[in-house]
């Protein structure tokens, strides 16, 4: 914008009174409502009225006067210019400023533009001022708005009379009605500049004649500096700048011009309450957005269908859905109608909320609302059925989609693919993957969606297969691929494939980012090649790829597991200095558990120590690891005092923190303390979990108390905990050991029901429990099927059997079986040491063994 201020300076004595001026000011708007858009042949200002300045209007007596002694109606031609004007400058009232103008035009060498705006200045008294004003303007030879200023000035000066207000308020009103944009702004920055008063309606026209013009920022360049001043203008102002600037996305200035105008008293109108519920919804701040609705309410305003909406949105998206329904029920109730647009978000805010069955409820309303599901609606709901492992009622969805005639797009297909994933519907995943590969329906996410599921899963092969078939398929691979590859034969432990990956993901133009470089780094740490993995660290930072706390964590744990804890220390104290790195709670912890891992408590406190020192709370995962560690070393004192610390400090026991302390007291035999903090933990409102239930049942066996162990197991299905292979066991194992051998096959016979397969530990409870009751052929039978499964059978069931094949005698069977275990090179125990060398036994080992050959 040109600005005047500086090349104009004129004194405030040229200026008539602040009264005069403060009138001006304070005019009210005349116009119509501004929230409709200006078109460019819509006059302006031809509804502002003269009586919008003091009046000032000479009468028909002073009139008549005036007109006798006007030169002019002469029609002189000899007169210079500065004749005219000295004539003009002594007149106090004249004739009509539009047959001085058409004398004026017709003069050479007379300055029509500067001049002719003086002889105004001098008749502001005279009715039809304006639009003499607007013809003088509007002459192509009048000059820009630097010029008339100056000339104003000058002559203000030359004649010493006062500069009128009027007169600037008439030139802006020539000037933006002449289409002069660039002279009106400068005219109302020279006047503003200067203190000289300006209407509001003038304003408001000259705002608005921006923004049709797409002046926007202009616009708001002005109206800002106009604010500056405390000046707001009228209802319609605002109005028209809210809706300017949330078109144009700004959804703080529409809030701002809302609140300064509302603290100023203006009146707004329903509009400008329109705009600034939006711009709240878009910020978001529901909570403000429903407050102004009320408050439209409230002054009998109904706000619209497209505004309810948007708060209804606003809400979802903040997880707020009783609000959301409020907001529904109050838009519906008021006469606007319900749409598709609110039907689906609520149902989308239902399924985030997990509430799938309220979701399908208001799906099952849409043709009570006279509403068809779209695309959007079908795809919100088969998300919300998938995400609650309902595939049976996602696949209906998307069957009735197609049967409706709705387009299935790939997003759809992902969807399904992901759930069946989740449900565990692996063969179903598959069958859609491939149909929708027949239609052309999958894209790079469709591949990578299986093969992130199948390398995590460990069924790398599978994925590389699926990473042929995309190529063939003509789907690039992306950096997700590569990521998903790179992860899988890492943790196969196939770290020269990956990073084969690597090279060729590089070779073809992706940059690696950080979860590449982890994922490399922590399969080099798996196969112990710390200084391979720490290099790939040097070459992420060479390669200015931005390291999260994650992949340092990654790091300092993994140095940890290798027994590197102290290089762990060191290394985390590179990453602080070098690095800026700040360490978490979780760093502590885990050289904390390294250090007690590798034996040194005392320096593991040391560290705790050191966290406090350094600002940082323990958590309770610090207090559990601390404890556990108090409890292995038969510490179980310590372990309380640091539970009493946790508390004193207000940490919270966690069901792993109460699980550490039962675990050390069922292994001190102590049941008794170790049910005072079971009944601790339901007290806290935590469920004890299967870990917990274990090892309260495996504490009560070794204490033979089998009738407890029992009742536990029963606690724990009663609270629909399923018994896991540990559970079995041990209970197999509890009951063996009394000889309730019945009892236990009939657990056994439970656990293969359920499809939890034995592993060595159950066949060897299993096999020496057998062979104590003298079932050694069921034993031996266990015994074979260990074989068939490739299950490697230990020293524990070898003498079990030779234990029993002597109780019944038969030694060659307990001398070949004594064989077959040392060639695997296991180690016979005493019991079997005794029976081989007890002299009772007959005939003596030498001859048994003449026997087996």
């Amino acid at each position: 914008m040109k600005t005047l201020a500086k090349c104009l300076p004129i004194s405030s004595h040229h200026f008539r009174s602040s009264t005069i001026h403060k009138q001006f000011s304070q005019s009210s708007s005349t116009f119509s409502s501004l929230s409709e858009p200006l078109t460019s042949q819509q006059p302006i200002l031809e509804q502002i009225p003269e009586s919008s300045f003091p009046n000032q209007s000479a009468n028909s007596t002073d009139l008549k006067e005036a007109n006798s002694q006007i030169p002019i109606s002469q029609n002189p031609t000899n007169l210079s210019q500065s004749d005219v004007i000295n004539s003009l400058s002594s007149i106090k009232i004249g004739p009509s400023a539009s047959k001085y103008l058409e004398w004026a035009e017709k003069q050479p060498e007379f300055s029509v533009g500067v001049d002719s705006f003086v002889l105004l200045y001098n008749l502001m008294g005279l009715k039809g001022q304006k639009s003499a004003v607007k013809q003088l303007v509007s002459s192509q030879k009048f000059p820009d708005s630097t010029t008339v200023i100056q000339g104003l000035n000058d002559c203000s000066k030359r004649f010493d009379f006062a500069l009128n207000s009027r007169v600037f308020n008439y030139l802006l009103y020539g000037y933006i009605n002449a289409r002069r944009i660039e002279d009106a702004i400068c005219c109302f920055d020279w006047m503003f500049e200067n203190n000289i008063h300006f209407m509001v309606s003038y304003l408001t026209v000259l705002l608005r004649v921006l923004l049709v013009n797409n002046m926007t920022k202009e616009a708001v360049e002005l109206y800002d500096k106009v604010l500056g001043k405390g000046i707001v203008g009228n209802g319609d102002t605002v109005g028209m700048m809210m809706g300017a600037c949330s078109k144009d996305g700004k959804c703080t200035e529409v809030e701002r011009y809302f609140r300064i105008a509302r603290d100023k008293g203006v009146k707004l109108n329903p509009a400008a309450y329109t705009w600034a519920v939006g711009a709240l919804c878009l910020k978001p701040d529901t909570k403000a957005a429903c407050e102004l609705l009320m408050e439209m309410k409230d002054k009998g305003w109904v706000p619209s269908q497209g505004i309810y909406t948007k708060a209804i949105v606003a809400c979802v998206k903040q997880k707020n859905m009783m609000e959301a329904l409020r907001l529904k029920d109050a838009m519906v109730s008021c006469g606007r109608p319900m749409n598709l647009v609110v039907a689906t978000t609520l149902m989308k805010g239902c399924c985030v909320s997990g509430d799938l069955e309220s979701a399908l409820g208001l799906f099952v309303k849409l043709a009570e609302w006279g509403l068809s599901p779209n695309r959007v609606t079908y795809s919100v709901l088969i998300d919300g059925c998938c995400a609650k492992g309902s595939m049976e009622q996602a696949f209906e969805l998307y069957d009735q989609m197609t049967e409706n005639g709705i387009e299935i797009s790939v997003y759809n297909i992902n969807s399904l693919i992901k759930g069946c994933l989740k449900a565990q519907l692996l063969e179903k995943a598959y069958e859609l993957f491939n149909k929708a590969a027949e239609s052309g329906l999958i894209d790079v996410i469709s591949f990578n969606t299986l093969t992130s599921w199948l390398c995590r899963d460990g069924n790398v092969d599978e994925a590389w297969h699926l990473w042929g078939k995309m190529v063939k398929c003509g789907i690039k691979p992306d950096l997700y691929t590569y990521n998903n590859l790179i992860l899988g034969y890492c943790k196969k432990g196939n770290v020269t494939m990956a990073h084969s990956l690597y090279v060729e993901m590089i070779a073809k133009g992706f940059k690696p980012n950080v979860v590449t470089f982890t994922v490399l780094m922590d399969g080099h740490f798996r196969i112990g090649e710390v200084e391979k993995a720490l290099n790939l660290f040097d070459e992420m930072v060479k390669q200015r790829v931005d390291c999260t706390d994650y992949t340092y964590n990654t790091i300092i744990s993994r140095l940890c597991r290798h027994g590197q804890t102290s290089h762990a220390r060191s290394t985390l104290e590179n990453f602080m200095k070098k690095y800026k790195f700040i360490p978490s709670c979780m760093t502590y912890n885990i050289i904390v558990d390294g250090l007690i891992k590798e034996g040194h408590l005392d320096t593991a406190l040391s560290v705790y120590n050191e966290m406090g020192e350094k600002g940082f709370s323990p958590n309770v995962s610090t207090y559990t690891i601390l404890m556990d560690a108090f409890c292995k070393s038969n510490n179980i004192d310590l372990a309380l005092e640091m539970q009493k610390e946790m508390i004193s400090k207000g940490v919270k026991l966690d069901v792993a923190a109460y699980g550490t302390l039962i675990n050390g007291f069922c292994k001190r035999g102590d049941m008794e303390s170790a049910c005072r903090v079971f009944h601790e933990l339901c007290e806290a409102g935590l469920a004890p979990n299967i870990n917990i239930y274990n090892t309260m049942i495996r504490g009560y066996i070794n204490l033979n108390n089998m009738e407890a162990a029992l009742s536990y197991h029963e606690k724990m299905t009663e609270q629909g905990i399923i018994c896991d292979l540990k559970t079995y066991t041990t209970l197999i194992d509890g009951l063996l050991k009394e000889g309730k051998l019945l009892s236990a096959l009939e657990f056994y016979a439970e656990m293969l029901a359920k499809g939890i397969r034995p592993d060595k530990i159950t066949y060897t409870v299993l096999v020496n429990g057998l062979c104590k009751k003298g079932k050694l052929e069921n034993a031996r039978d266990l015994f074979k099927e260990m074989e068939e499964k490739g299950l490697t059978q230990n020293s524990l069931i070898y003498n079990a059997l030779i234990a029993g094949y002597f109780r019944e005698g038969n030694l060659p069977e307990a001398f070949r079986m004594y064989d077959e275990m040392l060639e695997k090179g296991l180690t016979p125990d005493k019991m079997t040491f005794d029976f081989l060398m007890n002299a009772n036994f007959k005939p003596s080992y030498q001859s048994a063994k003449k026997l087996l050959t």
